[in-house]
């Protein structure tokens, strides 16, 4: 299994960052997981699930028939 991903807080920051916009279906429990994640370390959303994305794409292994 993979090692924890470690976020830590950040100071609160607004501005444009550069990314396209991307919708994505979720179950209600992922999100709810999402934002106590948010409110603890005061991450938007979208920027938790990039840093949890760009953590999890390393792991990714393709399987070839």
């Amino acid at each position: 299994m993979a090692k924890e991903i470690k976020i830590t807080k950040k100071n609160y920051r607004k501005g444009d960052d550069g990314y396209k916009i991307v919708s994505v279906r979720m179950k209600d429990e992922l999100i709810e997981q999402l934002d106590i994640i948010s409110q603890r370390t005061n991450r938007s959303r979208n920027e938790l699930i990039n840093m949890l994305l760009n953590a999890a794409i390393d792991l990714v292994e393709i399987e070839e028939d």
